[in-house]
């Protein structure tokens, strides 16, 4: 598992777009459509980039045997001063390929305790009510906060409840 930098993301920003809609493919509600044209995929990268760069956002990639980024996660930072002790999950994805591996546990727990580690004492995230996310981030030790119905569009185009959660980490 690595921390990428903003160049890290610039440079893979084709590998991570074809990351992103292998796992739209996948029927995974990472918020977008499928399909998902490559182009746009880049461009959604790009922007991770600039957020990186900006100090607004962390990335962690972990790459498969052939140098390919097989899933990310991320977490994002508030810019309000009343809210830098926590921060949110975001965009954990896995590689269809990579899936049942344990790589999804991996990333979250890598976030979690660089989180931790920064001084982090709260982490939130919102994610598809019934999808096997939700196994993950419970068996995790994650608290559900309650559910939001017709809260996005599957990939699929369907409105689907979203759960929020929260996990609190000790600094």
């Amino acid at each position: 598992m690595e921390r990428w930098t903003a160049a890290h993301v610039r440079q893979r920003v084709g590998e991570l777009a074809e990351l992103l809609a292998d796992t739209v493919a996948g029927g995974a509600s990472v918020g977008f459509l499928a399909p998902l044209a490559h182009e746009e995929a880049a461009a959604w990268w790009q922007e991770r980039a600039e957020a990186t760069a900006a100090g607004r956002l962390d990335v962690w990639a972990a790459l498969d045997d052939a140098d390919r980024p097989a899933g990310t996660v991320s977490l994002a930072y508030p810019d309000k001063p009343n809210s830098r002790h926590r921060a949110e999950l975001v965009k954990l994805m896995v590689h269809r390929s990579a899936r049942g591996q344990g790589l999804g546990r991996r990333l979250l727990t890598t976030a979690e305790d660089a989180a931790a580690a920064a001084g982090i004492t709260l982490l939130h995230l919102d994610t598809e009510t019934g999808s096997p996310a939700e196994q993950l981030y419970r068996s995790a030790g994650w608290t559900e906060a309650g559910t939001i119905p017709d809260y996005a569009a599957s990939p699929a185009g369907g409105l689907r409840p979203t759960t929020l959660y929260f996990k609190r980490l000790s600094g």
